[in-house]
């Protein structure tokens, strides 16, 4: 047996099913190996989204998404896919091939050193210089990215590599115990009942949920911990749909783009669980002020987070699962919190704003998120973009029994598509929905093409108003409509690409019946394309 083969039968044993990526010499043994294994293959378009189309896939199906590239561009245009990951803690194995082990260092054609350059955006990497270290690498490579924090593994393997025999007969570890590497997943019981006298005793307690809960699959012990204590959550952007929207005890994203009232209730709180986030700026923008007169209990699974951005008065590390089954287990009787809720919801009626009516030929985007998210099915995915279109999604969608998923920590335009296309492989009878605006939509508009080919059929909605639509709010504000590198001028005529790429195409302006042409575009599980024409002027909250 070659590497290559080696390389096949690795991936077999971890029972992956898909892999996302594009051919070069320095990966083609391993391309042409994995044509003798029931491995699916997806040939994306541009390497960056193999990474998105492996995040999307892994966040949905809660495996090891598996991407793999060849060397020099083929790995650097990784990178930003590989960040992405990282950021929100993905799982991924992303495989590089590389020049000869003996050439490496010498600045051959197609040669770079992937390994170093993606260090500060992995959870580790590998380059395999030893034929008969690969299955003990990729059982390492697997559990790294799939246990403790999440995030994404590299392994670059030199062509050579690849193509050297194995000594002996092909071994898989059945067991893997890396001296440096053991994550905590139960939580210490000393603190765990703390954090229950803590919560008898709290007046106004509220749990703020991240990333870190969908991760850990801890969605049913969350809800019910919640609902058996009457405690309200509040969401990070990750942490959407954690709990279902209107569920009564749910009350919005916090941070700077959340809900007002989502913030008041954190900030009034006097007790608060910080579960599975990292406390970053983006959902905590003066971390001091949550720690003020309150008792801040912090769960995560990688005790580097916490205290890194606000001090605890609880540190609790382990697996939100397994701590939050334990919180079942040892609270002995449920609280009633009616007074606290009654306090919240009288915030956030006050806090509704009244929407203005769309200028003429528009659409507000309120009013089509909200229309599009009631007639999407109960269970189905939506994949947000980055820009207006994420904020506007965030807000406005009703998450029901589905997931909704974007890149939060990297904020990387044009990961809707691929990552949509990677969710809809897990389960290809799930109505998966990506919402991006014209800017992200033309960085991976490419990928049409992998969804014909591979009968990945998405449903894309493109909401155009001509411009990089955040940074002109942002320049807007900042430098009195002073507009520098914003306008998308030269657009294409998003019919014609419909037609292009055999997709449907709806349209919705001022002048549609928006519920009509949802139900158009959502009728059928073939690939469509909507455009969604709103106001260039359009702010992502109305003043």
């Amino acid at each position: 047996m070659i590497g290559a083969e080696a390389i096949v039968k690795c991936l077999e044993k971890e029972k992956t099913e898909v892999v996302f990526g594009y051919s070069g010499v320095a990966i083609d043994p391993f391309w042409n190996k994995i044509l003798e294994s029931d491995i699916k293959r997806v040939l994306i378009r541009t390497e960056q989204n193999a990474a998105h189309c492996a995040n999307g896939y892994a966040r949905i199906s809660g495996k090891v998404g598996v991407c793999a590239v060849t060397s020099g561009p083929g790995a650097t245009n990784l990178i930003t896919g590989i960040a992405t990951a990282y950021a929100d803690s993905i799982p991924l194995v992303a495989i590089t091939g590389q020049v000869n082990s003996d050439m490496i260092g010498s600045d051959v054609f197609q040669e770079a050193d992937i390994s170093g350059a993606v260090e500060s955006f992995v959870k580790y990497s590998y380059l395999v210089r030893d034929v008969n270290d690969i299955p003990r690498i990729f059982k390492e490579a697997f559990y790294l990215a799939g246990t403790g924090r999440k995030g994404p593994v590299l392994i670059d393997i030199p062509f050579d590599v690849q193509n050297a025999q194995l000594e002996g007969k092909f071994s898989y570890p059945e067991t893997i115990s890396m001296r440096t590497y053991k994550p905590t997943v139960k939580g210490n019981m000393v603190q765990i009942k703390k954090v229950i006298k803590e919560v008898e005793k709290a007046k106004r307690p509220i749990i703020c949920v991240g990333g870190g809960v969908h991760l850990s699959k801890a969605t049913a012990e969350i809800r019910e911990f919640a609902e058996l204590n009457s405690v309200p959550v509040v969401s990070t952007m990750m942490g959407i749909g954690v709990m279902p929207t209107e569920h009564p005890l749910y009350f919005g994203m916090v941070g700077n783009n959340g809900q007002s009232y989502a913030n008041r209730a954190m900030n009034e709180s006097d007790l608060l669980l910080m579960v599975g986030a990292r406390v970053a700026d983006r959902a905590v923008n003066r971390p001091d002020l949550i720690t003020e007169n309150k008792v801040m209990v912090h769960i995560d699974v990688d005790p580097a987070e916490i205290g890194k951005n606000v001090g605890p008065t609880i540190p609790l590390v382990g697996d939100i699962k397994h701590i939050f089954a334990d919180f079942l287990e040892q609270d002995e009787h449920a609280d009633d919190h009616s007074e606290w809720l009654d306090v919240l919801n009288g915030y956030k009626k006050d806090a509704a704003v009244k929407t203005k009516p769309a200028k003429s030929g528009y659409i507000k985007p309120k009013d089509f998120i909200v229309r599009l998210s009631e007639l999407m099915k109960d269970d189905a995915i939506y994949v947000a973009d980055v820009g207006q279109n994420q904020m506007w999604s965030c807000a406005y969608h009703i998450v029901k029994n589905g997931r909704f998923i974007t890149s939060g920590g990297m904020g990387t335009m044009g990961y809707s598509i691929p990552a949509a296309m990677g969710a809809k492989l897990v389960d290809k009878k799930k109505q998966v929905v990506a919402v991006t605006g014209d800017g992200a939509f033309q960085m991976s508009m490419m990928e049409l093409a992998t969804m014909r080919q591979y009968g990945i059929n998405v449903k894309i909605v493109v909401m155009k108003n001509g411009f990089l639509g955040m940074v002109r709010e942002h320049q807007h504000f900042a430098y009195n409509d002073n507009y520098s590198m914003v306008e998308l001028q030269g657009d294409p005529d998003l019919s014609l690409i419909a037609a292009a790429y055999g997709m449907e195409y709806e349209k919705v302006d001022g002048n549609s019946d928006i519920d009509a042409e949802i139900k158009k575009f959502l009728k059928d599980d073939k690939s469509a394309l909507m455009e969604v024409c709103v106001d260039p002027m359009e702010l992502t909250k109305e003043k």
